[in-house]
């Protein structure tokens, strides 16, 4: 008789969470129907190199919360990356981005576009958009118990390692576990 053991179902069972997560993000709204959403899944050992590179981060910048994530990174069965090109904005002329013009932001953006932690700046369409999609995967998550925390501090990493073409991205990891790993964390 096949016998699947309850790790072997929970880690499969989080992948296909993460692959629906994925599917949430992709089908969630877009404003004026621009899709500039980037998805990734990472699992397994490659999730250590997301991890090294957080507590890379944290001594290089003294934000001491990206080695607390980066642990609960390490606990994680997977992690989710959502991410936004918010470099081309959507022609509304809204001026949130503090610029007047849909054509001045993208000028300075051409010319003087800066990277910090993230790319920017960006169009604030886009990055509602991301937190949208971010909104949607999340609630499937959550809908399967699938434990998990938006992490910003997986997305800069991410991004320092080039897994996803984004300017701007976060970290969604994965768990299933008796007690949520990802609250009543210290530091």
């Amino acid at each position: 008789m096949p016998v699947i053991s309850s790790d072997k179902a929970e880690e499969e069972g989080i992948l296909r969470a993460a692959e629906l997560m994925a599917i949430a993000a992709r089908t969630a709204p877009k404003a004026r129907g621009v899709d500039a959403i980037n998805t990734s899944i990472i699992y397994g050992d490659d999730m250590e190199i997301i991890a090294a590179k957080m507590e890379e981060i944290a001594d290089r910048t003294g934000m001491a919360f990206f080695r607390r994530d980066a642990n609960c990174l390490r606990r994680s069965k997977a992690v989710l990356l959502i991410g936004v090109m918010g470099s081309e904005p959507r022609g509304l002329n809204c001026g949130a981005c503090g610029f007047p013009t849909c054509d001045e932001f993208r000028h300075y953006r051409s010319e003087k576009a800066y990277k910090g932690l993230l790319r920017g700046p960006n169009c604030v369409m886009a990055l509602l958009d991301l937190g949208i999609a971010i909104g949607s995967a999340v609630k499937v998550a959550a809908d399967l118990n699938v434990d998990n925390r938006v992490m910003f501090t997986i997305g800069v990493a991410a991004l320092e390692l080039g897994l996803m073409d984004a300017d701007v991205a976060i970290g969604i990891p994965l768990s299933a576990t008796g007690k949520n790993i990802f609250f009543d964390r210290k530091g």
